[in-house]
């Protein structure tokens, strides 16, 4: 398998995995009519190029068996006093799930940020997706619940994910 940072020129890949992943990850906790707006808000070319080059998201891509098959993206937060990594993104084509690549990408982006004198690596998840117990078995800790305005009426009903980098 093969890591990789990629920009813009990787955003056809990634709309296909995205498309690929939400229709399985989310058919049975959230409306069609959702996944549709969310996946033409976050996942728009220009949305995607916006995320990389204005908002400065790093996405990966990982390769398997010469095909892509999932991706991520990453920036650093915000916050003060602790540096805290943004998980904004991370998908494995459903067909690849439980080989591992998840959990490859993850420490590929551990690696990353380690450098980087980060405290924490966070990251915001459906309370109704069954990824909560891959993240709590790498030892992510539920930190909070939020339950965000995204348009359209649609709310991301979310509990935020931390896992120390110390």
């Amino acid at each position: 398998m093969e890591i990789t940072k990629v920009g813009i020129e990787s955003i056809p890949c990634i709309q296909h995995i995205a498309k690929i992943t939400w229709a399985i990850a989310y058919k049975e906790v959230i409306s069609n009519d959702q996944i549709d707006y969310m996946l033409d808000k976050m996942y728009s070319s220009e949305s995607i190029k916006n995320q990389i080059e204005v908002q400065g998201h790093q996405f990966i891509l990982a390769n398997f068996e010469n095909k892509s098959v999932g991706f991520a993206s990453f920036n650093i937060k915000q916050s003060i006093p602790e540096k805290i990594v943004k998980l904004h993104k991370i998908y494995i084509d459903p067909d690849q799930q439980g080989k591992g690549i998840g959990k490859s990408m993850l420490q590929f982006i551990m690696n990353e940020i380690s450098l980087k004198g980060v405290n924490y690596l966070e990251l915001n998840v459906n309370r109704e997706n069954k990824a909560i117990g891959f993240y709590k078995k790498l030892g992510f800790n539920i930190i909070a619940e939020e339950d965000i305005p995204i348009g359209n009426g649609f709310f991301m009903n979310d509990y935020v994910m931390q896992i120390s980098c110390l």
